[in-house]
């Protein structure tokens, strides 16, 4: 398409030829040829134009900007004609230009950015949003404004907010719409949501076509519909909607940024174009309230006095955009001429061969510096009105953020923000914080929505196209009382069809339904079968007993199950009372006689040493300490015990030990009395582990999941397993038996067998119920109806009607309330666990009191034995062993017996040492004594 377009052009082109080879300026001209293209009259090219004829007045009146170079911005009106657009963007090509601002549209831009990309002219434009534009296909171009890739990505946030998930786009059908919306519906796909519908209008459409195509919008199911419109003609497709009714009650619009360019550059809006766009939501691209922008706005009513004579001009966020761009690029080009830039220009070789006829392609040259000055312009990071400019490795502008806008009475209001950084939230973007992305976190205000209601729609109707839907129902020819099928009415009745006609009368919306049978006749049909119409298209739902399985919920959505029904087992069983010799053991299963066991003898054990040191009873030879320690355990279970205890842990072990006792023994006395009195139901198949370890045939209700749960989870061959239709058939089998060509078990799901045992009391469920699945009625993929139908689903199992369905259809009768069910009489270890935990504690604990109150007594009376006895570990070990066995009281007797003789000793050598002192005193006084007598003589 760009290759004829381009064909086209430069056979009406006409330039005026240059026959120089190459055009040279100085490194620092005088001043530098800049090109724009856009549409004067249009709402962005109003705002657009005196903003750029602002920035280019406050870049020339700045000398330190191009270092005394001045910026001559030449702009050309493309008058709304992309042809036009593309003719002046060529004729700006012979002028040694060397950037242009511009285009305005995505057309336009897709075709010159071709040309760019061959003379290396720079494209920078302010208002195209066509994400398909890249940097790769082509590199000369530069959007910046915002991506519509962000704004698509704020939109599919915004439905997944309000938990919605078909959509429906209304678009302008060029490269603007389609990639517009192309682009949300990958976001969309992302959070699991859809566009159901495509609308697209023409570029330039009249009422009549707006009304067809909305006519056929309000015969869809989803009433989500994005607008993705222009600003010019945008308002007439949302007066042609209320005109149609589709503004009221249940309708969600959401606008892209059109809209709020609209309402910002011709604010304030007649009165009836406002009352046309009630309650729509829409985006506006956000830029932080910073001082420059403050600035800038407070001009702008001088800026714009007498530019329209149809009343004021506001300033939209294009407006913006465009001053700014203006700006990046005074900055690229004044680092352009930093980094010794030169403006050249020089022929295009391939250009120069086509001179022959009147086509003067070879006015047209390459911008030699083109590459240099493409560069500088990516790398500018400065700060404008718009805020930080600076762009991505992939060449978006940095911080891509939208306000979310909701059109209310005479003005708008804002309900909050989205960003890529943050998501949606009720305050602006903050970079410098970390982001918080959690579903929780993100939040909007309250939305008054189109009909004046501030209940969010629920975003979908059934269309209103009188088509019924397709609900497929199982002919079933056995268990009917669960569905049935009148062949002479065509009417389902049953337990299923009960639940799905009261679940839909409790949706606050009517459902316009066909009930189709889905099966011969003759046998049970297949269930995943049934829910494989549904993704094919053939039904849009399907009720019944449908189990909720793995592959089924990869073919469609099922609803809350309605009814619990795992696999389980059913054999036949005898009734008998329980002669068997050893049936005083069955009341305890094996782990609960061996813990029981184990535990007599750790008590026993326990309660003998803390009775050995005080209790006569706990002492004596080994042989007879072990036959007590025995004899005292076990004569507990009878309360028989001789032995007293004495010491207070001894007691307190033994009071915790015979509660447990008493406990134990009256479960085992219950226990074992309904075992000998009682009649019970005895089988050979004991459940699942038994039948599959077994060869016996196996049988399976024909048309159930159980078949291939059996061959692919459990490995069972297939030459075991017999089909069976009828509950007859089941009864026959299972009386016959392997050896009469009948079968061991079958297995089948519960609600099943519950029923077929209602008034069967020869046959029981045995063992346990080996899958957890549920009963749910399936729909088409993404339906809201599945949802819906969940919730009244669990509205009537809260107020009971559930239960009064199935005690309707499902009633037990008194066969069944015997308890049909086969279960195991032995107690087990984890009802008493508790029990022994307690007892086990007590003793632990009274075993650390009991060795730390040894110590102390080791310490305070065998210190002296233990030095005496060296330091080795062996002998001090042995010491205190010894002092463990011996009697407390004799510990204490020769304690005292040592510590008298220790004060006789001391009172002994007392007495010695005063003698001794009186006799050395006797002793010197004679000396001196002597001494005296000698002097005298």
């Amino acid at each position: 398409m760009n290759i004829v377009w381009l064909s086209v052009l430069m056979v009406f082109y006409n330039g005026v030829a240059s026959n120089g080879g190459s055009t040279n300026v100085s490194t620092r001209p005088e001043f530098v040829n800049v090109g724009a293209v856009f549409s004067f009259n249009s709402i962005v090219g109003k705002v657009a134009k005196v903003a750029i004829e602002a920035a280019i007045e406050d870049v020339n009146s700045d000398p330190a900007v191009l270092g005394g170079t001045k910026m001559i911005v030449q702009m050309q009106d493309s008058n709304y004609s992309g042809f036009l657009g593309i003719v002046e963007a060529l004729r700006f090509m012979e002028k040694d230009t060397v950037a242009i601002i511009g285009p305005q549209n995505a057309v336009t831009a897709h075709i010159i950015s071709h040309i760019a990309n061959e003379l290396q002219v720079p494209l920078l434009s302010f208002s195209v949003t066509d994400p398909t534009l890249s940097s790769l296909q082509f590199p000369f171009f530069v959007r910046t404004t915002q991506n519509d890739l962000h704004q698509m990505a704020a939109v599919a946030a915004m439905i997944d907010h309000y938990g919605w998930k078909e959509v429906i786009a209304l678009y302008v059908d060029d490269d603007y719409g389609r990639n517009g919306i192309a682009a949300l519906g990958d976001m969309l796909a992302e959070r699991r949501c859809k566009i159901s519908y495509k609308a697209p209008l023409v570029l330039d459409p009249n009422q009549s076509n707006i009304t067809d195509l909305l006519v056929k919008v309000a015969l869809t199911e989803s009433r989500i519909i994005v607008l993705h419109a222009y600003a010019g003609w945008g308002p007439q497709v949302l007066t042609v909607a209320k005109y149609l009714g589709m503004m009221g009650t249940g309708y969600v619009w959401i606008a892209t940024h059109w809209l709020t360019t609209q309402i910002d550059t011709n604010s304030p809006l007649p009165s009836s174009m406002m009352d046309d766009m009630q309650g729509v939501l829409t985006l506006r691209m956000y830029t932080p309230e910073t001082e420059l922008k403050r600035k800038f706005v407070s001009r702008w009513s001088n800026l714009t006095s007498g530019q329209t004579s149809k009343g004021k001009l506001g300033l939209n966020a294009y407006g913006l955009y465009a001053y700014d761009t203006v700006w990046l690029l005074a900055h690229a080009i004044n680092a352009f001429f930093d980094q010794g830039g030169n403006i050249s220009f020089s022929n295009d070789s391939r250009l120069t061969q086509l001179r022959r006829g009147d086509l003067n392609l070879d006015a047209m040259s390459i911008f030699n510096g083109g590459n240099l000055l493409l560069r500088n312009i990516l790398q500018v990071n400065m700060t404008g009105i718009t805020g930080p400019v600076k762009f991505t490795p992939d060449r978006n502008l940095i911080h891509p953020a939208f306000e979310i806008i909701n059109v209310i009475g005479t003005g708008i209001r804002k309900i909050g923000y989205w960003s890529n950084y943050s998501g949606l939230s009720v305050v602006p973007p903050e970079y410098t914080k970390p982001p918080n992305r959690s579903s929780s976190n993100e939040s909007l205000y309250s939305v008054i929505w189109p009909g004046q209601t501030t209940q969010k729609p629920r975003g979908w109707v059934f269309p209103n196209n009188g088509r019924h839907l397709k609900i497929g129902v199982p002919k079933r020819v056995s268990f009917r009382e669960f569905v049935s099928y009148a062949e002479g009415n065509d009417m389902f009745t049953g337990y299923c069809i009960d639940v799905f006609t009261a679940a839909l009368n409790m949706l606050p919306y009517a459902v316009p339904y066909k009930l189709i049978p889905f099966g011969d006749g003759v046998k049970n049909p297949t269930s995943t079968e049934l829910v494989h119409k549904i993704q094919t298209g053939e039904f849009d739902g399907a009720i019944g007993d449908i189990a909720i399985i793995t592959n089924r919920t990869r073919m469609a959505d099922f609803t809350q199950p309605f009814i619990e029904s795992g696999l389980v087992v059913v054999a036949p069983v005898r009734t008998t009372l329980n002669s068997n010799p050893w049936a005083f053991l069955r009341p305890f299963n094996p782990m609960m006689w061996g813990v029981t066991a184990a535990f007599f003898l750790i008590v026993g054990t326990v309660v003998w040493i803390l009775e050995h040191r005080l209790n006569d009873d706990f002492r004596g030879p080994p042989k007879k300490q072990i036959v007590t320690i025995l004899w005292f355990s076990f004569s507990t279970w009878f309360f028989a015990h001789r032995e007293n205890t004495v010491s207070t842990l001894g007691r307190l072990v033994l009071i915790i030990w015979l509660f447990v006792i008493l406990i134990i023994n009256s479960s085992y006395t219950a226990s074992l009395t309904s075992i000998l009195t009682v009649q019970q139901l005895s089988s050979s198949i004991k459940g699942l582990d038994t039948l599959l370890a077994s060869n016996d045939p196996i049988g399976y209700q024909q048309g159930s999941f159980a078949r291939g749960y059996l061959t692919g989870e459990l490995n069972v061959d297939e030459s075991r397993l017999v089909p069976l239709i009828m509950p007859d058939d089941y009864a026959k089998a299972l009386k016959d038996g392997p050896q009469r060509g009948g079968v061991a078990a079958v297995i089948d799901e519960r609600a099943y067998i519950e029923l077929f045992l209602s008034s069967r009391c020869d046959f029981s469920i045995v063992g346990q119920e080996f899958t957890k699945t549920g009963w749910g009625f399936a729909f088409a993929r993404d339906s809201p109806l599945s949802v819906d139908m969940s919730t009244a689903i669990l509205k009537l199992s809260e107020n009971g009607d559930l239960q009064r369905i199935h005690d309707k259809w499902l009633i037990s009768s008194s066969c069944a309330s015997q308890g049909a069910k086969l279960q195991v009489d032995r107690l087990q270890l984890k009802s008493f666990w508790g029990l022994f935990v307690l007892c086990g504690s007590a003793c632990f604990l009274a075993l650390i009191i009991y060795f730390i109150n040894m110590l102390r007594q080791f310490s305070k009376h065998y210190t002296e034995e233990v030095i005496s006895a060296g330091s080795s570990t062996s002998a001090r070990l042995q010491t205190f062993i010894s002092f463990v066995d011996e009697k407390e009281e004799e510990v204490k007797s020769r304690s005292k017996r040592r510590q008298m003789e220790r004060m006789s000793n001391r009172s002994a050598s007392e007495d010695e040492s005063m003698y001794y002192s009186k006799r050395r005193h006797i002793d010197q006084s004679s000396s001196r004594m002597s001494l005296d007598n000698g002097n005298n003589a």
